[in-house]
């Protein structure tokens, strides 16, 4: 099925334009015939993208197909029989239109990983190159049961995330809670305690705060996103990304954390791709682009020119300074061994772990400095009122 743009008339001679599904140009006529419209010109925008419904799959969604493909093609079925079975079972409509066509093109005679790379973006690019490797190999149902597991791990290892989160949001929203609170309804209530020229300078600055804050408030909603949106805006700045995503690799603590957890992704997905059959330069660009990093995509350019010329990976890896000298170490392990795959998945469940400890300690971070920032507000606020209580006390003697 393809979608075809179109210029028709009517009977009336009026031109009609827009756009329709149909399998080539004379379905297309016939279609619009049916309506009284005759076409005048047209133009094949290619394969249908999904029936137009545009759906991302969640990791969760990836690790549960893969595993229904797997055990449905594993005990006999064909991938057509098993690919319409799962949309049949599929409750979310929308994910249920991109099946449906999935198994349509595939019953047609198309390949499943020439269908899954007509939609990019609907599946994750590791998935479809996975799926592609296991039909050439002869291997998918095993593909797609180390494809499953992987995926499974991946949400694990996000709802870690989201759990560990939790807390740290909360006592954020509690930390600009207690700010604001304190600037705006009990500081105020001394400010008839003392004249202005009596107060110190720290107390009429928080004096000064705390009225821009009740008169200007919508200042600072302005500025706080006009802050989100120049953030958002310079991520997709490529040049501003780059050096964004450097700067957090270098700092202290937190660059070497993160690079923890880079390390356990790319070695689960180098491991996966080379089992798999695919190519070393293929293996290592896919295992890098879903790290999100865009400094360690650029460095692994040269990785992969180097390779190109005939440096091993574990020298050519070596050489970007980003990964820790032990698994440079194991890549070597496995090259001479001849045991790449296998090693690299150790490697990966080690680094895995101590990824989710990464993970656990950035965020745990986060909790003090949360803190900090509640104690300073109220120190600030009570060195302020201090004095005003002091002079309101001296007064009354």
């Amino acid at each position: 099925m393809k979608k075809f743009s179109y210029q028709a008339t009517d009977i009336n001679g009026k031109t009609v334009r827009g756009q329709e599904m149909a399998e080539d140009y004379q379905d297309l006529q016939q279609k619009l015939k049916e309506r009284n419209l005759y076409v005048t010109r047209y133009r094949d925008m290619g394969a249908n993208d999904a029936v137009d419904v545009k759906y991302k799959f969640k990791t969760k969604e990836v690790s549960f197909i893969s595993r229904q493909l797997a055990s449905m093609t594993s005990a006999g079925l064909s991938l057509v029989r098993a690919l319409y079975i799962l949309q049949e079972q599929q409750e979310n409509k929308r994910a249920k239109a991109v099946l449906l066509d999935i198994y349509e093109e595939v019953q047609k005679g198309k390949s499943f990983s020439e269908v899954l790379e007509a939609k990019p973006g609907v599946f994750p690019d590791l998935f479809v190159s996975m799926v592609a490797a296991g039909e050439s190999s002869g291997t998918l149902d095993q593909i797609l049961v180390r494809v499953s597991d992987h995926f499974a791990n991946a949400n694990k290892t996000n709802n870690k995330v989201k759990s560990a989160m939790v807390y740290p949001i909360i006592l954020l929203v509690l930390a600009l809670a207690v700010v604001v609170l304190m600037f705006t309804m009990i500081l105020p209530t001394f400010a008839d305690m003392m004249e202005p020229e009596d107060m110190s300078p720290l107390t009429r600055g928080m004096m000064a705060f705390s009225d821009s804050l009740i008169n200007y408030w919508y200042i600072y909603i302005i500025v706080i996103l006009a802050l989100v949106f120049g953030f958002w805006f310079c991520k997709r700045v490529p040049a501003i990304k780059l050096k964004m995503d450097e700067l957090v690799l270098r700092i202290p603590k937190v660059g070497k954390l993160l690079a923890t957890i880079y390390t356990g992704r790319f070695a689960r997905n180098m491991s996966n791709l080379y089992a798999a059959g695919l190519q070393m330069v293929d293996c290592i660009q896919k295992s890098v682009q879903v790290l999100g990093n865009t400094y360690i995509n650029k460095k692994f350019e040269e990785v992969i020119d180097n390779i190109k010329l005939g440096e091993s990976m574990s020298k050519a890896v070596e050489k970007t300074g980003i990964f820790e000298g032990m698994f440079t170490s194991i890549i070597y392990v496995g090259e001479e061994s001849g045991t790449l795959d296998t090693i690299l998945s150790k490697a990966a469940d080690y680094y895995e772990e101590e990824g989710d400890s990464a993970i656990t300690k950035l965020v745990g971070m986060l909790e003090p400095v949360m803190i900090i920032i509640m104690g300073i507000a109220i120190g600030l606020v009570l060195a302020a009122i201090f004095p005003m209580l002091y002079g309101g006390i001296t007064n009354v003697s």
